[in-house]
C-alpha cells in the first residue's frame, strides 16, 4: 500500500476541485483538475477540458498513484464548470427563477384540477403530490417518482399532458 492510498476520505477531500499532476508508476505524469477520489480504491477522477467545450476523463488508479502535486487552486468558476460534467443535460439548461417558475405552475395546475399537492424537501424544491409521489427539478414526468406503479404511470402522464399543452 502506498502513502496516497494510506490517506483518509478527508485528506483526499482537499484535492477535489484542483488542478494537480499526479506522478504514477512506471514514470506516467497526468495532469487535470480533480473531480472526486474514489475512497474505496483510492483512485483519482480526473477531468481535462479540450476545445468547444469538451471534457476529457482520466482515471488514475489509487495502486499507481505516487506523487499528487497542486499545481492550481479552483475559482468558483471553475468549481461551477467541474460540478456541471456529469449533470443531465436538462438540468442545465434551467436557471434558479426558471426552476422555480416552473414549480409553482405545475403545482398551481395540480391544485386547479383538485390534485393535492405541497410542496417539501430542501428549500421546498420537491413537489410531493397526495403523500406517495415526489416530482424533482425540472418537474417533467421523468423526475416523478413513487413506488405505487398505477400513481406514478398516470401522474406521469398528467404531467406530460400538461407540459404539451403549455408548448
Amino acid at each position: 500500500m502506498n502513502d496516497w492510498q494510506r490517506k483518509s476520505p478527508l485528506d483526499w477531500e482537499t484535492y477535489v476541485n484542483k488542478m494537480v499532476k499526479v506522478a504514477a508508476i512506471e514514470k506516467q505524469e497526468y495532469e487535470g483538475w480533480v473531480l472526486t477520489v474514489d475512497p474505496v480504491s483510492a483512485s483519482i477522477v480526473l477531468a481535462t477540458f479540450l476545445e468547444n467545450e469538451k471534457v476529457s476523463i482520466s482515471i488514475v488508479l489509487g495502486h499507481a498513484v505516487q506523487e499528487v502535486e497542486i499545481l492550481e487552486e479552483g475559482d468558483d468558476e471553475m468549481k461551477r464548470r467541474l460540478s456541471c460534467i456529469f449533470a443531465p443535460e436538462e438540468g442545465k439548461a434551467y436557471s434558479p427563477e426558471e426552476l422555480e417558475r416552473r414549480k409553482n405552475d405545475l403545482k398551481t395546475w395540480l391544485e386547479t384540477n383538485h390534485i393535492p399537492v405541497l410542496e417539501q424537501g430542501e428549500a421546498g424544491r420537491t413537489l410531493c403530490v397526495a403523500g406517495v409521489l415526489t416530482i424533482d427539478p425540472p418537474y417533467g414526468p421523468d423526475e416523478c417518482s413513487s413506488s405505487n406503479e398505477i400513481i406514478l404511470s398516470r401522474v406521469q402522464g398528467l404531467v406530460q399532458g400538461y407540459l404539451t399543452q403549455r408548448e
